[in-house]
């Protein structure tokens, strides 16, 4: 098996280095454990779905059937990321979005009862969990995580679409043109260098570029309205993470940890003992990785598997930091802006997909996401936070995937809470000097970029190498 990563993307998985990227696209409100091989698939099977009860429309009869090949890192991880049930829920017509965790068994439990799915929610195929083929030892080329469906129709002919799952929940439909928007932003940006130099020209910090630049999207209330929700959301899933207890699911037997290690703090609140501030932000990103492996609802920030850096290090400056809630609120906005103009940065240069890039592309970027905010809602200035961002991503460099059982608990669990403590002290060593530094972040990016085409295959979600081939299962 080999992947070849050295060569450029193709045009049909172009992401454009210029095209606007706006935050609802950095941060959703999904289900666990994986954006690439839970989110993103459910979403190509979704689209799918609305696509071929469509075509009885189209002067075509209805389909009677259908099937879904995964390939490469969805087949060798796909069912510890449970790509399989996503793909299962996506055809019957759910969304991510508008998934309750808690129904998703009852409702894939009804489908293998009846051996039938209702395709896009509305019309019943036959379906068999065989229908689901996994085909690990076979990559396709355009990208590691790819993924077909078929829908046999009644008059006997075959309709067929693959997908490709790009990583943070993003999908690109082979075939389908080129995503050339038409969207014109008030301040386009796609470096870093330039994003500075929007700054010092208009007098704005890296937060309000991306304000003016989200109006071509929406009114500005309905930005803020946005950013609040996904505020709140990550402040559930840390709260939800600390409250559960018991077994993840997947075999590992991995025992949820949060619940005890916060009772085990001897501070009666964070902070109230300096020598645990640390043990709380592993805490509160350690809560939200518990829940993502647990199929949970998280915030996609920039991933799945990456989603308790932020909100760890937004509690962080809200709790010990921001003193009443309007600053807490208004900070909030600030830092998810800010995370977001980082994270599109990568998203433009290089990927957040860690079947191309390895962790790196997902822990380390945000890591850089959650240093660079962090250090603008301490006041600094733009070239301070682009340091901040940029030593973020310095040291997590090379940063491999390599998921036991391909479930996304060990070390990935435990990686948010190294990510979380990076990015604040990646932030205060930025602020400790006036923004100048030799190595840049485009610089930072473009290497994370170069690491990840080198890196060998195995190392980049495939669950091949690394601590997944060197610990034995129990």
């Amino acid at each position: 098996m080999h992947v070849d990563t050295s060569t450029p993307l193709p045009a049909a998985l172009d992401r454009g280095l210029h095209r606007p990227i706006s935050v609802a696209e950095l941060f959703t409100i999904g289900i666990g454990p994986s954006s690439s091989h839970t989110v993103g698939p459910m979403r190509a099977a979704f689209d799918f779905a609305q696509r071929a009860v469509g075509q009885s429309g189209a002067g075509r009869t209805a389909p009677t059937h259908v099937t879904c090949d995964l390939y490469g890192s969805l087949a060798l991880t796909g069912r510890g990321h449970a790509t399989d049930t996503a793909a299962i829920l996506g055809l019957a017509g759910w969304e991510p979005e508008r998934l309750d965790p808690d129904a998703a068994p009852r409702i894939l439990a009804d489908i293998a009862v009846q051996s039938r799915l209702p395709l896009a929610g509305m019309h019943l195929v036959d379906f068999e969990a065989t229908d689901i083929v996994f085909h690990p030892r076979e990559f396709l080329p355009e990208h590691p995580n790819g993924m077909t469906f078929t829908a046999r129709l009644a008059d006997g002919g075959i309709y067929t679409e693959t997908y490709f799952s790009i990583g943070g929940g993003a999908i690109l439909r082979k075939g389908a043109p080129a995503s050339a928007s038409n969207v014109a932003v008030r301040h386009p940006f796609s470096s870093g260098a330039g994003l500075l130099v929007l700054g010092d020209e208009n007098g704005l910090s890296i937060a309000d570029i991306v304000r003016a630049n989200e109006t071509a999207w929406r009114e500005a209330s309905e930005t803020d309205a946005f950013l609040d929700a996904v505020r709140t959301a990550m402040h559930a899933s840390i709260d939800r993470g600390i409250a559960q207890d018991g077994i993840l699911p997947g075999g590992l037997k991995v025992r949820r940890r949060a619940r005890a290690i916060e009772q085990g703090l001897t501070g009666d609140t964070p902070g109230s003992n300096p020598a645990e501030v640390f043990e709380w932000v592993s805490l509160w990103a350690l809560a939200v990785n518990e829940e993502n492996a647990a199929g949970g609802r998280v915030v996609t920030a920039p991933t799945n598997g990456a989603a308790g850096v932020l909100p760890a290090v937004l509690r962080f400056y809200e709790t010990l930091i921001a003193r009443d809630e309007d600053t807490r609120r208004e900070g909030a906005r600030t830092f998810l802006l800010t995370a977001a103009a980082i994270g599109m940065l990568y998203k433009k240069r290089a990927s957040i997909s860690a079947a191309e890039m390895g962790c790196q592309g997902e822990v380390g970027v945000a890591c850089s996401m959650a240093a660079g905010a962090l250090a603008a809602v301490l006041g600094g200035s733009n070239g301070q936070i682009e340091n901040a961002a940029e030593i973020g991503m310095e040291h997590n460099l090379g940063l491999t995937c390599d998921p036991i059982g391909g479930l996304v608990q060990i070390p990935c669990i435990e990686r948010n809470t190294m990510g979380a403590v990076k990015a604040i002290n990646a932030a205060y060593l930025a602020l400790r000097g006036d923004g100048s530094h030799v190595v840049s972040l485009d610089a930072v990016i473009e290497t994370m970029r170069q690491t990840g085409e080198d890196m060998r295959s195995q190392y980049k979600e495939t669950s091949l190498g690394g601590l997944a081939v060197n610990v034995v299962e129990c």
